[in-house]
């Protein structure tokens, strides 16, 4: 038997997939880890703490598999992005906690770099906008806050990475410092078009070059752990969203994947060409293969799933996630409830870091239901400005086919509700794993294990498709609400 096991390295939890010859998922293993907010608008996490988590659920799922390091064909390692590490070249430890890419710390950072007409020259490299929420200002504050790190950086002791690099340089203790193209991408450090760090950028935000990572094909040799019990080599390598994109199979320009997990990311294929986006979307790298980059228009949206769990963890109105659809169908639908959930500022297309969330609407009788519902047709009208962005950027009049991956699009009541308010069609796969598959696929292809990009596509299977069956007016009617609500909270 051969298998391969996929690294999930998540915002909230670290997964080990092991997956068979045929793709077929054998055996799983999970961690949640802390997550730390030591000020408002701060979000970090201890990279100890993920990699330990890391290292156990590797081992866990080997060991309640019975599967050998001689039955791993290869790893896959697919990751939150944008977060931030530096750690020190000799020893491995953190100089700090990991800065996610959830954290707004660096606002003012992006704003004087704006003020200063920094920002169009940054877009058109990179593809991305000066944002907290990218890797390279928060590269610049780590150097300029830790004390002695700009020093040691200059000396060459220190390195930089996003999740991928660490855990690659932990698992082949230290002898490999590499990343692949779409976790490069979204440094803010990274020319997408020359395929190589921006010198000139990497000058602006005062980064050592030395402290880079070599970057490679999606699909590649990242180098070789021991440490579970055998050589396996690590061959596939892919930020959360791009793997997710490669596991729904979406190869050809216009497929598009949206993938709802803490946040909501949207990426719609657009081929060998990059497309600068006129609705503040990403210009990003979907996937890189034999030194062939395939870009991206992205929409990134901060809260999804989160805003779930602040039902949950913070209101305390539900138990369990399953239970946000089961409330929010009680909700009175002459109650016109709309919640922003802007908790860290508000991502695509609006781009606002200083925006709160908010709930309009409230009446006397708004209750539990109201709320949930608000919250989760939030999800659905976010996703909407996003489609509406990228069709225009895209083709107004071109085929944009969505299909749809996450923890939430396994309800069916959330996914006819998002077909609803976006007017289109939705498509759930069978296999809902598809972050942690894309990365299998990149390593079972480069180990020879897994089918070519053709063969691939052939395996994705359709489990349901979700047709629209509100009203053009209705819908449009709601859309309004909503953005009226968000210019409300983005004026407050």
């Amino acid at each position: 038997m051969t298998f391969i096991l996929a690294i999930d390295q998540g915002t909230t939890s670290s997964r080990a997939i092991l997956f068979d010859a045929n793709m077929k998922r054998a055996g799983t293993a999970q961690h949640e880890f802390t997550q730390h907010f030591p000020q408002e608008g701060w979000v970090e996490h201890d990279a100890e703490e993920i990699w330990d988590s890391v290292l156990r659920v590797c081992r866990e799922a080997m060991e309640t598999t019975g599967v050998t390091p001689d039955q791993i064909a290869g790893i896959g390692i697919t990751n939150q992005r944008e977060t931030t590490v530096i750690w020190d070249r000799a020893t491995g430890a953190p100089i700090h906690n990991a800065i996610v890419w959830q954290d707004r710390r660096t606002a003012d950072i992006c704003a004087r770099y704006k003020q200063a007409g920094c920002e169009d020259d940054v877009t058109h490299q990179t593809g991305l906008l000066l944002d907290p929420y990218f890797s390279g200002t928060k590269v610049k504050w780590l150097l300029d806050n830790v004390p002695g790190a700009r020093d040691r950086a200059d000396a060459g002791e220190l390195m930089f990475g996003t999740i991928d690099s660490f855990l690659i340089w932990r698992l082949t203790e230290g002898r490999s410092h590499a990343t692949d193209a779409t976790n490069a991408a979204r440094t803010l450090l990274f020319d997408i078009h020359k395929g190589d760090w921006s010198a000139e950028i990497c000058d602006l935000l005062d980064v050592p070059m030395s402290m880079l990572p070599t970057v490679h094909d999606c699909a590649s040799d990242f180098g070789t752990t021991t440490l579970l019990g055998g050589d396996i080599p690590i061959l596939g390598v892919a930020g959360d969203q791009q793997a997710a994109t490669i596991g729904q199979a979406c190869f050809h320009a216009g497929m598009m994947k949206s993938t709802y997990g803490t946040g909501c990311f949207a990426l719609l294929n657009t081929g060998d060409k990059p497309v600068e986006s006129k609705n503040r979307l990403l210009t990003t790298i979907a996937y890189q293969l034999d030194g062939q980059r395939t870009y991206a228009l992205e929409g990134s949206i901060f809260i999804a799933g989160a805003a779930v769990q602040w039902l949950r963890d913070a209101l305390q109105i539900i138990d369990n996630a399953a239970e946000s659809g089961e409330l929010a169908e009680k909700a009175d639908a002459n109650q016109h409830v709309v919640m922003v959930p802007a908790f860290t500022g508000l991502g695509a297309p609006y781009w606002n870091p200083e925006c709160r969330g908010a709930i309009f609407g409230l009446t006397r009788n708004s209750g539990r239901a109201e709320i949930a519902n608000a919250t989760l047709e939030s999800i659905a009208f976010q996703t909407r400005d996003l489609w509406h962005a990228m069709q225009g950027d895209w083709d107004d009049n071109a085929e944009v086919i969505l299909r749809v991956d996450g923890g939430m699009s396994a309800s069916d009541w959330a996914m006819q509700g998002l077909a609803d308010l976006l007017g289109a069609p939705v498509d759930r796969p069978m296999m809902q794993e598809t972050t942690a598959l894309g990365a299998a696929w990149l390593a079972g292809m480069r180990a020879g294990v897994y089918p070519d990009q053709q063969g691939f596509s052939e395996t994705w299977a359709l489990d349901q498709r979700f047709e629209p069956v509100l009203s053009a007016d209705e819908r449009d009617a709601a859309y309004t609400r909503w953005q009226r609500a968000v210019s409300a909270a983005m004026a407050f």
